[in-house]
């Protein structure tokens, strides 16, 4: 890992995505980001990997192929949620 790489919590990697944090959560159960875990359990995610996921075409489309519905029933969308800007 480069060691200048920053790390963004699911708040940030859902700001950029306009998807529900946990939907973050998801995407790295499942494997489809990668994702390293700090010492109190929280996922941290690579900014350096979010981007180049950003900068692919059909990103989003590819991230939530085949993943099980939410059991709250949402589809992973902007549904209502707004999420906070990034500095």
């Amino acid at each position: 890992m480069d060691t200048g790489d920053r790390l963004l919590t699911p708040g940030e990697v859902a700001a950029l995505f306009r998807v529900d944090p946990k939907t973050v959560t998801r995407w790295a159960a499942a494997g489809r980001i990668g994702s390293i875990r700090t010492p109190g359990g929280h996922r941290r995610f690579r900014e350096s990997e979010v981007r180049q996921l950003l900068e692919g075409e059909g990103a989003l489309e590819e991230l939530n192929k085949d993943l099980p519905p939410e059991p709250n029933g949402g589809n992973g969308g902007s549904g209502g949620y707004h999420p906070p800007s990034l500095n």
